[in-house]
């Protein structure tokens, strides 16, 4: 089991990023969060964990120990693998999904993209007591995922891109997102936003 890696980053891309390690470079999945809070060039340490199956060997990549144990957990639940896992943790803290499933909440699990209502009823069931009490409470009057743009624009100046064309990209995807209505998905937005940088240069 590879528990972390530590060194500069490499490289940047949408959904991973390359850390070296000792002249290697490792690749390592990672949600839109983790990403937006690395600089390529720049010294960082990742929680990891290692999803081994017949062809393939993945690592997953984590700003903290919490968020690591929290992807672990999920998939001891019937139907969740790596990928699901890992789109929870992009629309939600590890705090906020111990919060939905304490409290029952349907509404937070079926805003990540691939779980409907009655996948959402049936891993509150499966998750009750596994993944342990909230650790903090919720800010009043503040939702617990941060603003979209926010999100997206820490993300871009991560990959490297300058703040005038993180800006316009946030500002070209903006119609997308208030179309999704409510909470919308960073990592469809961060691909789309890309699109478009790329066909401004």
């Amino acid at each position: 089991m590879i528990a972390f890696v530590s060194g500069p980053v490499a490289a940047l891309a949408p959904d991973s990023a390359v850390v070296e390690v000792g002249g290697i470079g490792i690749a390592v999945q990672c949600t839109p969060g983790t990403l937006s809070g690395l600089r390529r060039g720049q010294p960082t340490r990742l929680a990891t964990s290692l999803v081994v199956r017949e062809d393939s060997l993945t690592l997953y990549g984590f700003a903290d120990d919490d968020e690591r144990q929290t992807f672990e957990l999920l998939q001891t639940a019937s139907g969740v693998g790596p990928r699901l896992a890992q789109a929870m943790l992009a629309v939600h803290s590890p705090d906020a999904l111990r919060r939905a499933v304490a409290t029952g909440d349907e509404k937070a699990l079926t805003a990540v993209p691939g779980i409907g209502k009655k996948g959402a009823q049936k891993l509150l069931l499966d998750l009750k007591d596994r993944l342990g009490e909230p650790l903090g409470a919720p800010a009043v009057g503040v939702p617990v995922t941060q603003g979209w743009r926010d999100q997206l624009h820490a993300a871009l100046i991560g990959l490297g891109y300058a703040t005038r064309e993180a800006d316009e990209a946030v500002s070209a995807v903006a119609p997308q997102a208030e179309a999704a209505g409510g909470t919308p998905q960073v990592g469809h937005l961060l691909k789309a936003a890309l699109q478009t940088l790329n066909r401004a240069r």
